[in-house]
């Protein structure tokens, strides 16, 4: 998931790739913020998209890649674990209503096996989130949830604080 020169969207659809070793995409959008510009060369945070709804997903790409993240997109949970096994990013925003066999949930659980990295779940059921949340003991640094429909100026601020302390 590193790429030192630009933060790249890996848009959802047919033509997709996962990381580290499979077919890049052909679209490639670079983006640096004005502090980045300022600081010369750093090292990009990564951020993992998993979201089924293309239009949706591609906007969050487009944003978070606009304010110089790397960014990259799966649609569905098999693509999501398989992404994650091979390449640990900053930070998942994870759909947990994911069509296919694999839900978010599922996808959530796996990844906590293994690592702790902060989780941005989206969802349009927030009850239960919310319920887990409470329960589970993660801070809102590394577990956070934010219902649909969502502004993406909150989005971007949730993703700014939940990146500003990254886990041990």
């Amino acid at each position: 998931m590193n790429n030192d020169n630009a933060a790249s969207t890996t848009p959802v659809g047919e033509n997709m790739s996962l990381l580290n070793g499979m077919a890049a995409h052909e679209m490639s959008v670079s983006a640096h913020s004005p502090q980045q510009q300022l600081e010369g060369q750093q090292t990009l945070q990564r951020i993992l998209v998993v979201e089924d709804d293309p239009t949706l997903a591609t906007l969050e790409a487009e944003v978070l890649a606009a304010h110089g993240y790397t960014v990259f997109t799966v649609n569905n949970g098999e693509l999501a674990i398989t992404t994650l096994r091979r390449s640990i990013p900053d930070l998942v925003v994870l759909d947990l209503e994911l069509t296919g066999t694999i839900s978010g949930w599922d996808v959530f659980q796996v990844l906590r096996t293994f690592t702790n990295i902060p989780v941005l779940m989206t969802t349009s059921a927030a009850t239960p989130v919310r319920k887990y949340i409470r329960s589970c003991g993660e801070t809102r640094f590394t577990l956070d949830h934010l219902p649909k429909p969502y502004p993406m100026q909150i989005f971007l601020k949730r993703i700014k604080r939940m990146l500003s302390i990254l886990p041990q």
